[in-house]
């Protein structure tokens, strides 16, 4: 699973990207919560979560129930 998802405000982002480091066997994804810094300065990075797949999908399908759109990579 990877993916980008952006408020309506187009403020913060959401990033749903595969742990590297999980096993095949249990599928695990990385969603990591911030925003872009203008001027070329690193992401600010609020929150990172490690969560099964199953409740990646859960959490892709309430953002976009709340108004959150689908986009390119934000940082």
């Amino acid at each position: 699973m990877e993916g980008w998802l952006t408020d309506a405000n187009k403020c913060w982002s959401v990033r749903f990207h595969r742990d590297p480091k999980a096993w095949e066997q249990d599928v695990r994804v990385i969603v990591d919560h911030g925003r872009e810094m203008r001027d070329g300065q690193p992401a600010l990075l609020k929150t990172r979560r490690n969560m099964r797949y199953e409740d990646a999908i859960a959490l892709w399908k309430e953002l976009r129930r709340y108004g959150w759109t689908v986009s390119g990579a934000a940082w």
